[in-house]
C-alpha cells in the first residue's frame, strides 16, 4: 500500500471509532412501529431491538382466539425487527460512506 502511512491509519482508526459510538447512540434513539392485524397489536422497538411496548386492541382478547392473537404479536415483532434493521442499514450505509475508504 505505496503512499499509506501509519498517521492516515490512525487518523482513519479513530474516525472509525467515533462513528461507531455514534452508531450507537443512534441505536438507542431510533424507535420504530409495527402493527399486525389492522392494528389489533402494535409493538413499539429501540434499535438495539428491545421492545419497549406493546398495545393489544382489548377486542382481540375477548375473541377468545389466543392462537390467532399469539400469530399476531410475532407478526407485530418480527415486522418491527425488520424497520430496525433497515434504519440501521440506512444509518451505518450513510455513515461509513463517510470514511473515505475505498471499496466501503
Amino acid at each position: 500500500m505505496e503512499g499509506f502511512n501509519s498517521r492516515q491509519f490512525q487518523e482513519m482508526l479513530q474516525q472509525a471509532q467515533k462513528q461507531a459510538q455514534e452508531i450507537q447512540q443512534r441505536m438507542q434513539q431510533t424507535i420504530v412501529e409495527a402493527s399486525s392485524g389492522g392494528g389489533t397489536v402494535t409493538i413499539r422497538m429501540n434499535g438495539q431491538k428491545q421492545v419497549l411496548e406493546t398495545r393489544i386492541d382489548p377486542a382481540a382478547v375477548t375473541g377468545g382466539d389466543v392462537e390467532m392473537l399469539q400469530d399476531l404479536v410475532t407478526a407485530a415483532i418480527n415486522e418491527a425487527g425488520r424497520k430496525v434493521d433497515a434504519a440501521m442499514q440506512s444509518t451505518v450505509g450513510g455513515m461509513l460512506g463517510g470514511l473515505g475508504i475505498p471499496g466501503m
